[in-house]
């Protein structure tokens, strides 16, 4: 079995800037299905799906989400202590 050149191997490096053309679903916009050009969406938390032919695209506004601190839960019948969610 032949082994995947990695991009080390390739001598490349990691760009996503570079990487082209990147559909994503917008919201507050017309978005037109790259699949069958059609305008109807299903939209969920993370993907929208187009009704037709079940292209799904990835949420704009979810993908720029950061994910950098855990979330905090605070009750209000607390004693003031934040309780870290997992």
């Amino acid at each position: 079995m032949k082994s995947i050149p990695t991009l080390g191997d390739l001598q490349m490096r990691h760009d996503p800037a570079a990487r082209g053309y990147h559909a994503v679903y917008r919201e507050h916009e017309v978005n037109h299905c790259p699949g069958c050009g059609r305008t109807q969406w299903i939209i969920g938390r993370f993907s929208a799906e187009c009704a037709f032919c079940s292209t799904a695209l990835p949420l704009a506004e979810a993908s720029m989400m950061t994910h950098a601190r855990p979330a905090v839960v605070q009750h209000k019948n607390g004693t003031g202590e934040s309780a870290w969610a997992a």
